[in-house]
């Protein structure tokens, strides 16, 4: 199958698919030795949703939910309403609220099934009158909401807390006495500056070894209430000398989007769980994978999983935080989804040349699931994106 692809120069060129029969579009779940969520994103109802720009979302309730029951069905726990999901970039707090409740209960229908909800602020906006109080209601608004549907947390990180906090000492106020506050074991989350801007100085500082000494000190007063904590900083160093610190029992889960495949392979002391965004479009590849390194077999592990670290550098390029484009646009070309729109219509955020991009990438390792339906959608979307007519030879 062939078809003409735009280049970041300018030209068009043809391209001929590797795959065109999909070498993972039938991956079953199977025994694993890490603990991986898949951040799963959610997909909108473009006939009833107005105003995107402007507006909350209307979900697609089926489609969102079978997107989940995808994920759950290889063998992945969900990470629920998280940045994957555009909490806060798109996706507003009832409407996530609304998502919390009825993944929490579709869960409790399908043999296996696990997640965890995201816990922020999103509903607070921070003000020059805004305080730590206010932050702590807010966040006691969200876990009462996750813990009422019968959900884990995950606590997210805070754009308000970042505004309010003056220093490292007013992060281990809230952390300790949100943590004080669940009634189990949660995740906390470590969302760097590249995936928000708003999150910058975290922890009270612009410096990355005083920040983790900050977050270390929180787990390590609290680590009865700490499952893990996830670091998305997309830089491995940080991951590894955090990891190594982490009292008995807590986990680290990467975050990292670009260096996921070693951090979770492990360097033979420790290694890293898996919360990951990227895990969304390439679900079956790193099922496989993952089902390999828990058999032992790390060459095998490393063969399926490496392939897919260009497409995840490519989707979580900079501008990070518009990574969600990508990861629906697979999903719409995979036929998990009938169209490419999202919520706060954010799928203008990436050009033509990316998506392009990103689908050379996903045929390379082999992250289209079907091949056929996959160049026909990539055939319409360039025609009506870019003006590049349909080629219909095969």
């Amino acid at each position: 199958m062939q078809l003409t692809l735009p280049h970041a120069d300018g030209t068009l060129r043809p391209y001929t698919l590797r795959h065109p029969r999909a070498p993972f579009g039938a991956v079953e779940a199977g025994p694993l030795n890490r603990t991986v969520y898949a951040a799963a994103h959610v997909v909108v109802d473009p006939l009833r949703t107005r105003d995107p720009w402007d507006s909350a979302p209307t979900l697609d309730w089926d489609a969102t939910l079978a997107f989940r029951e995808h994920l759950w069905r290889l063998g992945f726990k969900v990470a629920e309403a998280m940045d994957t999901a555009q909490r806060g970039m798109g996706l507003d707090w009832p409407t996530a609220r609304e998502l919390i409740r009825r993944s929490v209960a579709h869960a409790k229908t399908i043999p296996g099934a696990d997640l965890a909800c995201g816990v922020g602020t999103d509903q607070l906006i921070p003000g020059a009158h805004t305080t730590l109080a206010d932050v702590m209601a807010a966040y006691a608004e969200q876990i009462e909401a996750v813990e009422s549907a019968g959900g884990r947390i995950i606590l997210m990180a805070s754009r308000a807390l970042a505004a309010v906090a003056r220093d490292a000492d007013d992060y281990r106020r809230v952390y300790g006495d949100l943590l004080r506050q669940c009634r189990g074991k949660v995740i906390l989350h470590w969302l760097g500056e590249m995936f928000d801007p708003a999150l910058a100085g975290y922890w009270g500082t612009t410096d990355l070894d005083a920040a983790m000494q900050t977050v270390l000190g929180i787990i390590a007063e609290h680590p009865q209430r700490v499952d893990g904590i996830k670091v998305s900083l997309l830089d491995p160093q940080w991951e590894v000398w955090m990891r190594s610190r982490l009292p008995a029992g807590v986990k680290m889960f990467t975050g990292d989007d670009f260096n996921y495949g070693e951090l979770i392979a492990g360097d033979g002391e420790h290694h890293s769980h898996g919360l990951l965004g990227i895990f969304d479009p390439i679900a079956p590849i790193a099922a496989r994978a993952l089902q390999a390194l828990a058999r032992g077999e790390v060459a095998e592990y490393r063969r399926l999983i490496d392939p897919t670290v260009a497409l995840g550098r490519e989707i979580f390029r900079a501008p990070t935080r518009h990574y969600k484009a990508g990861v629906v646009f697979l999903a719409w070309l995979n036929g998990h989804q009938s169209h490419f729109s999202m919520a706060g219509g954010l799928q203008s955020a990436r050009d033509v040349t990316h998506y392009a991009r990103v689908f050379e990438l996903a045929d390379a390792c082999g992250a289209l699931t079907n091949s056929e339906l996959a160049v026909s959608r990539m055939r319409t979307f360039l025609q009506v994106h870019a003006g590049i007519a349909a080629r219909t030879a095969a």
